[in-house]
């Protein structure tokens, strides 16, 4: 079976077709998906899934960088109080994310420090959105390996040098649908660096591989990926299957 380590299948665009979303995972063998929360806004809509039956639905707690605004301290201040009334998967998604908006950057970093501060606490991973931040994001994560903190590089799309720093630390990359792009230069890093840190995950409904390009994404495609990452290490695809699967429940301890 797979798992899709980062989907937001909560989100709005699901509202039409949810109970057939988690269906056609089932039907593709997807049995587990981990939800990274986004901010307040959305964190009890996210909760609600975690009742489906057709597919396990396991919530992450965090706040997404594109949500640190003014108001981010009380943000985290929710996310303070969730963390203190039940468990959860992991830590976000948090990190940086300097491609849309560079206004609060300093409190992004400031969002940033305090979540990996409660993955040190809690003892679970962080997952980490780094648009074009993937050296930042390293730089900040390299002054806590030493205090065990751990986790992944979602929607990881760097270098070949990146992708050995984050692996030599200990972290995952999260793999998606940007690896089946003809132009994303994914192929030729995970040539390189192999699948002992890979995680599999579609960031649902963002980033549809091909042939959905452009559509609506969702973990029903994570065999897509699979099937491009077996094609890309000239691996059969059970072996990516294996191995990935592996690598989520050993990450995330589920």
């Amino acid at each position: 079976m797979f798992i899709d380590s980062h989907a937001h299948i909560y989100s709005e665009q699901f509202f039409a077709d949810k109970v057939e979303m988690l269906q056609k995972s089932k039907e593709a063998r997807v049995a587990t998906i981990l939800m990274p929360a986004i901010d307040s806004e959305t964190h009890e809509r996210m909760f609600s899934f975690e009742n489906e039956t057709q597919v396990k639905c396991l919530s992450m707690m965090g706040l997404h960088p594109c949500s640190v605004k003014d108001d981010f301290r009380s943000e985290l201040s929710i996310v303070d109080q969730y963390l203190k009334q039940r468990n959860f998967v992991a830590i976000g998604e948090t990190g940086l994310d300097f491609y849309w908006d560079l206004t609060f950057k300093d409190q992004q970093y400031e969002a940033f420090e305090q979540q990996i501060g409660w993955a040190l606490e809690y003892d679970i991973p962080i997952v980490i959105h780094s648009r074009s931040s993937t050296k930042e994001c390293i730089d900040v994560v390299s002054t806590y390996i030493d205090k065990g903190l751990r986790g992944v590089f979602h929607c990881f799309g760097g270098s070949v040098e990146e992708a050995k720093t984050i692996m030599d630390f200990g972290f995952y990359l999260g793999i998606g649908g940007v690896l089946t792009f003809k132009k994303s230069g994914l192929d030729t890093v995970l040539k390189t660096v192999g699948i002992d840190k890979v995680v599999l995950e579609t960031d649902a409904p963002y980033l549809a591989p091909t042939p959905h390009r452009g559509k609506r994404n969702e973990p029903a495609y994570i065999p897509l990926i699979a099937q491009k990452l077996a094609d890309t290490l000239e691996l059969p695809v059970s072996e990516i299957e294996n191995i990935t699967t592996i690598n989520t429940k050993k990450l995330f301890r589920i």
